[in-house]
């Protein structure tokens, strides 16, 4: 057996596995995006029980096999319980997850990705800035890491000043400045428009967490 390895991240989907096991995804710092099994963890006794579920942030003790890992520890140090038991913000959270694991490979540095996942649940833990400006600002970074963004846009004279300069700010600030700021209605209306029109652009995906948020939105 090989040798147990350490890697910090967070679980991004969980889905049973045979009778007892979980099947998890986990963005690691070290490793990218990783598939773990944990053996057990629906057992009512099992140490796993609670760690091998979506938003568990912490330390993970892993295995390497050929084709997948088997997870055996964790040390959870943010569950993001009031994420998880505020249903709007579960499905933002949710959404947050599937982009995220869009984006991310194994063996891959999946550092920056962590902290702007982590970083974005905190957003929406505190209430501090408004969902929709969150999930804007969150796709743009995402596309930033990914190297997919054009910066050109921020001096796009067709836009209103303020959204360059929201623009120019998402790409450059450091992720743990990223929710500081709110905008008025009209500003932020074009910054949406900018960024839903690059996510058609860029992204050829449908996310089903989605499909839910703009029933929510919309209501």
């Amino acid at each position: 057996m090989s040798e147990p390895l350490k890697v910090t991240g967070m679980v991004l989907s969980a889905v049973p596995s045979g009778e007892y096991d979980k099947r998890t995804v986990i963005l690691t710092k070290e490793r990218g995006k990783i598939t773990a099994f944990a053996r057990g963890a629906r057992r009512p006794n099992s140490t796993l029980l609670a760690a091998a579920n979506p938003f568990s942030f912490g330390t993970f003790t892993v295995y390497e096999g050929r084709t997948a890992y088997t997870l055996v520890q964790a040390e959870i140090s943010n569950y993001f319980m009031e994420v998880r038991e505020d249903f709007t913000a579960a499905c933002y959270g949710c959404y947050f997850m599937e982009v995220a694991e869009y984006y991310t490979r194994e063996n891959l540095d999946g550092s920056d990705m962590v902290n702007l996942l982590y970083a974005t649940l905190r957003a929406l833990m505190h209430k501090r800035v408004e969902n929709e400006l969150i999930r804007c600002v969150f796709e743009m970074k995402a596309m930033v890491l990914n190297g997919e963004y054009p910066y050109e846009t921020a001096n796009d004279s067709s836009l209103l000043e303020s959204v360059r300069y929201t623009i120019r700010y998402v790409i450059q600030a450091p992720i743990g400045k990223l929710y500081t700021f709110t905008l008025t209605p009209e500003v932020f209306s074009q910054f949406r428009r900018v960024q839903d029109y690059y996510n058609r652009l860029h992204i050829d995906r449908k996310f089903k967490s989605l499909e839910i948020l703009k029933e929510i939105v919309e209501t």
